[in-house]
């Protein structure tokens, strides 16, 4: 059996734990007019149980490389990136209602035809995209669950990077970055432990500063950016 196919079978018989807390706020009147005119184009709903095979080429209307952008917040750097990145599509998933609209209003006001916006759980997204077809994943600043009874519910864990692993192109890049050193550190050996990843050096990490990372910063905590390339054909 191959790896892909174990990771498949995984798949099947355990649904991940949740990483998330569902967060519902009240959108803007901007937001909600960007929802209602952009969504039936631009979003996507993710459903529990799921696992229709996500077409990518046919969901940005074209045939090029993806990256599944993982928690993005209110989408500003999500935006920034793909407005300086036309050639990539994004894929953009978030549990937050307002960051939905806000990233929506503004791949409307910019002319973002490369960005695509999911609501729901990431994991149960990953399981429709199929292996091999990611360019990139970000995690950029994910929930840190500091209290150690929670940590079971951080989304580094071996499992599901064995899963982002196995939907990225050989090349692939998965970019993760947190401000919490403890958790900077967890994420570090469950990359450096997987086995078909390699760690890049450091050095730019060619991201925009997001909300996230100024409210640490402005707190006294590090930034870490931890990239890994997938090795395995």
């Amino acid at each position: 059996m191959s790896e892909t196919e174990d990771v498949s079978t995984t798949e099947e018989q355990n649904r991940p734990i949740r990483t998330f807390h569902p967060r519902r706020g009240r959108m803007s009147s901007r937001h909600a007019d960007a929802h209602a005119e952009l969504w039936p184009r631009l979003g996507l709903e993710v459903l529990d149980g799921d696992r229709t095979p996500l077409d990518l080429a046919g969901l940005f209307g074209r045939a090029a490389p993806v990256v599944l952008e993982i928690g993005f917040g209110m989408g500003d750097a999500t935006a920034a990136m793909a407005a300086a990145d036309p050639g990539r599509g994004y894929l953009a998933v978030e549990v937050h209602t307002p960051g939905i609209g806000n990233l929506l209003a503004l791949a409307g006001e910019r002319g973002l035809s490369n960005v695509r916006v999911a609501l729901g759980d990431a994991m149960q997204l990953v399981f429709r995209i199929a292996p091999g077809s990611l360019d990139a994943v970000h995690v950029f600043f994910p929930d840190p669950w500091p209290k150690a009874r929670h940590h079971k519910r951080r989304l580094i864990q071996p499992a599901n990077v064995a899963l982002l692993r196995d939907r990225l192109r050989p090349g692939g890049v998965l970019h993760c970055a947190t401000d919490w050193p403890e958790y900077a550190v967890s994420m570090a050996v469950t990359l450096d432990a997987d086995p078909g990843l390699r760690r890049l050096p450091a050095g730019p990490h060619g991201r925009p500063e997001t909300k996230f990372e100024r409210r640490g910063a402005a707190a006294g905590r590090p930034i870490t950016d931890l990239r890994y390339e997938r090795t395995e054909v």
